[in-house]
């Protein structure tokens, strides 16, 4: 026993410090042979034990077999017979979901003793065929992992290549494919990388196994270019079995200081209180199965703390408001009074956070030959908030937010976040002979996130004080109006297996249509402003009124993309010899778009860049897809002590939606936004410089206003504005109803447009457009794993692997108003980038989704696991992974992308870079103990090194282009100097404090001479531990096992400890908060050379890095009380 614990402990040593998808089932096969020979007609009968699911095979000419479409997990019974042998059965065997579970048996002739054989089976990774890297979670893995948030990311760092959301081997997360019995739980849209339902779509109790994927060279697996997550659910079984939980956690079961330092608000009530039960069992035995969960969590909590005063004084520091409860009161009747309207309450404002979910599945055996699942998953995430602190159209915001200690909001002004779940599999397995099977997988999942809203439908209004500043707001807040996002996605694949000798063959076809629509309408119940509270209540003139609407009648314009996907593909998995297995196959994807939604604005189509048309009417046209793999497994002893493993292939992948939804949201032919005030220019006054006549030319837009004689007034340079006085006498209304249609119609009385078409389109301040040759992401993956089964008295297996990707078609936003830089002039001296002239664009910003081949990446990783007795298992892993790329495309929209990105010659000219997701050094560690007494105990060790990337900047725009973030060159200790040089300070005081900044930093230091790369600059590293404690009481009446479980689990325990332990490490606020500011350029000299000086927070003894003083980097834990039945 002691050699075993020194060798753990050294090998645990070692590793700290040297260092769409659509898959359901699983599988088995394998060969039978008796005395070297292989066996012709072995008969392999295999049980699902729990369910008496019976599946059945027969060996081939070659002695091979092969099981599909199994239940994945366990435990399985497998008995290999034939006439004349002994038959010899296995116990206990497992499978993994995905994997093919490689059971090879030789059969002894024996006629004096034809009994049976039996051998409890002990799986390792050896008896799993697979080829690229892959991360099996099973369920006694997630049953035992320390959670608190009890989400999916805190099971899938398990994957070497994880641990940062759903962000796999450096890819933005929004491109992983999460898929729960086949069917899509992406957050498609992409607005953040967050998956569906509020970041929770599923119970982790409802899952049985996860798998992770990262380069799987089989042709079904597809949608990723970093990685995919694929989930099965539970299925009831012959017994029945049910759980009931609660979990909780609140303020005082965290930690609440950082570095010694008190965070503010840490004790203040935060509770979270999880209940849920699961029950499964049989309809009918050994043929129909149910099983149900239904999970909640509640989050007692207020939108607003602020309450009205008595006397108008105010009191932050007890979120007491100058506004009077009086005047919230005389407002609230007013509107009741005069419009029939409910401002809701100025006292109370509860708004729990809550999240439901629920599931049900249903599994039958038709026949031992056709299985079938059905499954339904519901889910609702809400949360409330306060209405939008400031923002308004048409005027100055406000200094102070609308509930603050200045003004005060109504209970129906707040708003909800609905996240929205709804997701349907059919599955059906079938095995038609011994060498045919299928399965059909067809699924569908609609997944919305929409505001929701306690008001009726009523303008939000704004009242000010008299001197700009916010006092009451009320009604239907100003951005909820058919503000959603709606996403539908069906799926549907058929696959057939063909067994051929050595061969599998392996043919299908699948079919996806996914519509994903955004509405965002500012104002869309309509919003007016007026400078007093007087004014409201006397319908006097308001100073702002907007509305946005639809054209031509629509009532709920939306930004529509739709898309079809239709894939073909043909494997084969050829067993060339007993040791050697090879993978092959070929994937074909066609992606058509529905035009059908769009419209051509033909002033965007007048505009030419380069010779170059941008059509807002299409999308980019039909692109064919070719996806060839190769993979291969090699048994190189024989044994299967040593296996060598890999492949190659094309991975094609998911762009977020929102950035092809930004075409028509920006292209003006989709709804019209009326910012109406007495400042709004409506026509001018010019003069004929040859003739000196003078006359009214309108803007475009306005000239129905002209045409309807509306009222306007004339100012002494001749410009003509909207006279407000047209929306005296109150808000606008009809039969007393201030509803957005009877706004509506007043502006279109005015003269404001209602309808649209393609030759009445006018040009935006931005385009937004996809190149019509756009590619959808696709990437080169080639991996190779060597997996060594080490000599020892217990199972302990080393894997090392090497993951290459190379980017085919990349994604980048380029904006076709920037010409070429190259024509551009350059600083001299050793920074020369090149120096934007000014009025450089050559048109309207035109932002365009186009593609790049540029990018790679490299993943390297070495992995243990151990079992060293039947208590305790152990695993441990350390991964370097580097990623280059021209953008990460972060956010979703041309601000987002463009800006913060560190680059020298400016973001349509940006060189490859580290990527801003990457996370270059990770070490996991996890080990579960338990005992004879009901104690389970699991720990997992975490440490990462990046996660945090940054980037060296100046301050100010150097080169010009607009865009705040160059780049800083890093100069060599003979190229700096004061008015000389090649690169020039502009005092010694500035040159020596950043000199000394430089050499006591290790990257700055190590690349002088360069210009610093982007995101390159790395936080550093930080060591968490999670650890769970669970307590089994068990009684057992009759046949009924009863368990009563307790548990407790913490993360960052070493935070408990030491208040800096665990806490993660972001740049030093000091020097810049969106990268490492720690040079100003203040302009150019006579001689052309740039010149710099030094922040004053930057010298010598500048820390870079200070900790980071947010909760949530602080210890936190919760209890757990869960009662299970058999």
């Amino acid at each position: 026993m002691q050699k075993r614990l020194l060798f753990l402990f050294m090998l645990l040593v070692s590793f700290t410090t040297a260092m769409m998808a659509q898959i359901t089932t699983s599988g088995m096969g394998g060969k039978v042979t008796a005395d070297g020979e292989d066996v012709i007609g072995a008969t392999i009968e295999v049980v699902h034990v729990p369910s008496g699911t019976k599946y059945q095979a027969v060996t081939n000419a070659k002695g091979m077999y092969a099981i599909n479409g199994m239940r994945p997990g366990g435990p399985y019974r497998v008995k290999v017979s034939y006439i004349g042998y002994q038959s010899k059965s296995f116990d206990n065997v497992s499978l993994q979901l995905g994997q093919t579970y490689n059971l090879n048996v030789g059969l002894n002739e024996d006629a004096q003793q034809l009994g049976e054989v039996v051998v409890n089976a002990k799986a390792t990774k050896f008896t799993t065929e697979k080829t690229g890297a892959s991360t099996n979670i099973d369920n006694q893995m997630l049953q035992s992992m320390p959670s608190v948030s009890r989400s999916i990311t805190d099971y899938t760092r398990l994957s070497p290549y994880g641990g940062n959301g759903m962000s796999f081997a450096g890819a933005d997360g929004r491109t992983a494919n999460f898929t729960v019995d086949g069917a899509d739980f992406n957050n498609n849209f992409g607005l953040s990388s967050a998956l569906p339902g509020g970041g929770s779509p599923i119970s982790i109790d409802a899952i049985q196994e996860m798998q992770v994927v990262i380069s799987p060279f089989d042709v079904r697996q597809t949608n990723f270019v970093g990685g995919g997550v694929n989930a099965i659910t539970k299925s009831g079984t012959n017994t029945f079995r049910g759980t009931a939980y609660v979990y909780h956690q609140n303020e005082q079961m965290r930690g609440d200081a950082v570095d010694g330092e008190q965070i503010a608000g840490a004790r203040e009530k935060d509770r979270t209180t999880t209940w849920g039960m699961t029950l499964g069992g049989p309809i009918i035995k050994d043929k129909l199965f149910f099983f149900v969960n239904g999970e909640m969590k509640k989050i007692p909590t207020v939108a607003n703390r602020w309450r009205g005063s008595e006397d108008g004084v105010a009191d932050a520091n007890n979120y007491l408001s100058r506004t009077t409860l009086a005047d919230l009161e005389k407002v609230s009747n007013y509107v009741r009074d005069k419009y029939g309207y409910n401002t809701g309450s100025w006292t109370s404002f509860p708004a729990d956070k809550n999240n439901y979910k629920l599931l049900a599945r249903l599994d039958w055996n038709i026949t031992n030959q056709h299985h079938l699942s059905l499954r339904y998953n519901y889910t609702k995430n809400q949360n409330w908030l306060a209405p939008n602190a400031s923002s308004m159209d048409g005027g100055s915001r406000s200094a102070y937010a609308r509930t603050s200690e200045m003004a005060m909001a109504y209970a129906n002004t707040m708003y909800s976040m609905d996240n929205n779940v709804h997701s349907f599999s059919f599955d059906l397995n079938s095995r038609f002979s011994n060498d045919l099977s299928n399965q059909l997988l067809v699924t569908y999942s609609k997944l919305d996130d929409v505001r929701g809203t306690n008001s009726s439908e009523f303008p939000f209004i704004d009242i000010l004080d008299g001197n700009g500043t916010n006092y009451i707001s009320l009604g239907e807040e100003l951005f909820t109006y058919n503000n959603a996002v709606h996403n539908n996605v069906w799926n549907a694949k058929d696959d057939v297996t063909w067994y051929l000798g050595n061969h599998k063959l392996l043919g299908g076809v699948s079919f996806e249509h996914q519509m994903a629509d955004n509405s965002y309408m500012r104002n869309g119940t309509g919003y007016y402003r007026y400078k007093t509270l007087d004014d409201f209540l006397n319908g006097r003139t308001p100073e702002i009124v907007a509305l946005t609407y639809g054209y031509n009648g629509e009532e709920n314009p939306t930004a529509r993309v739709q898309y079809s996907k239709v894939g073909l593909y043909l494997q084969d998995e050829w067993q060339a010899t007993r040791n050697l297995k090879l993978t092959y196959g070929l994937r074909l994807d066609d992606l058509f778009f529905d035009n059908g939604d769009l419209m051509t604005n033909q002033a965007i189509y007048d505009l030419a860049y380069n010779g170059r048309h941008i059509d807002t009417g299409k999308w980019p046209s039909s692109k064919v897809i070719f996806s060839p793999r190769v993979g291969f497994t090699w048994d190189v002893m024989g044994d299967q002590s040593l296996k060598l493993r890999g492949g190659t292939g094309l991975f094609s992948g998911r762009l977020p939606l929102v950035f092809f939804t930004n075409m028509p949201t920006n292209s003006g032919m989709v709804q019209y936004q009326a910012v109406v005030n007495s400042s709004t220019t409506i026509a001018k006054t010019v003069e004929d410089p040859k003739t000196h006549e003078k006359k009214v030319v309108w803007e475009k837009g306005y000239e129905g206003y002209r045409d309807k004689g509306s009222k306007y007034t004339v100012d002494a340079k001749g410009n003509y504005h909207v006279d407000m006085t047209q929306f005296d006498g109150g808000l606008v209304n009809e039969n007393g109803q201030a509803s957005r249609q009877a706004l509506l119609n007043k502006l279109a009385s005015l003269g404001y447009p209602t309808t649209i078409s393609p030759d009445q389109g006018t040009v935006p301040s931005s385009i937004c457009s996809v190149d019509p040759n756009f590619h959808m992401p696709e990437v080169w993956k080639t991996s190779l794993a060597v997996d060594y089964v080490v000599p020892v008295g217990f199972p302990l297996t080393i894997t090392a692997e090497g993951i290459f990707n190379k980017t085919v078609y990349g994604t980048v936003l380029n904006d076709w108003a920037v010409p070429d830089v190259k024509g551009f002039a350059r600083f001299n001296g050793a920074d020369s980038r090149h120096i934007y002239p000014s009025g450089y664009l050559t048109g309207t910003h035109a932002y365009v989704l186009e593609n790049t081949h540029k990018g790679y990446g490299w993943s390297f990783n070495l992995s243990a696991t151990a079992k060293p007795w039947e208590w305790m298992d152990f695993y441990a892993s350390y991964t370097h992974t580097a990623s280059k790329e021209l953008t990460g495309m972060p956010g979703s929209n041309a601000a987002s992308v463009l800006n913060y990105m560190a680059t020298v010659d400016g973001p349509t000219a940006v060189k490859l870079h580290n990527s801003q997701y990457v996370e270059p050094d990770r070490i996991v560690a996890s080990m579960n103990l338990h005992d004879k007494s009901g104690n389970h105990y699991s720990f997992i060790y975490e440490a990462w090194r990046g996660n945090s990337n940054y980037s060296f900047m100046t301050q100010n725009d150097m080169n010009g282009d607009g865009f705040n973030y160059d780049a800083i060159y890093v100069p060599r200790d003979n190229e700096v100097g004061v008015g000389t040089g090649d690169f020039r300070f502009k005092t010694q005081d500035d040159m020596d404090r950043f000199m000394a900044f430089l050499h006591n930093n290790s990257y700055l230091k190590k690349h002088q001479g360069e210009y610093a790369e982007a995101y390159s600059y790395y936080s550093p590293w930080v060591h968490r531990v999670d650890f769970s404690y669970k307590h089994d009481f068990k009684l057992n009446v009759g046949q009924t096992k009863h368990t009563l479980q307790l548990s407790f689990d913490m993360k960052n325990v070493l935070n408990f400890f030491n208040s800096k332990w665990g806490v993660a490490k972001y740049l030093n606020p000091a020097i810049g908060s969106d990268g490492a500011r720690v040079l100003k350029y203040e302009g150019v000299d006579a001689e052309g050379y740039a010149t710099f000086s030094t922040p004053k927070a930057v010298d010598g003894n500048t820390k870079s890095w200070t900790y980071n003083h947010a909760i949530g980097q602080c210890w936190y834990a919760a209890i757990g009380l869960k009662y299970y039945f058999n």
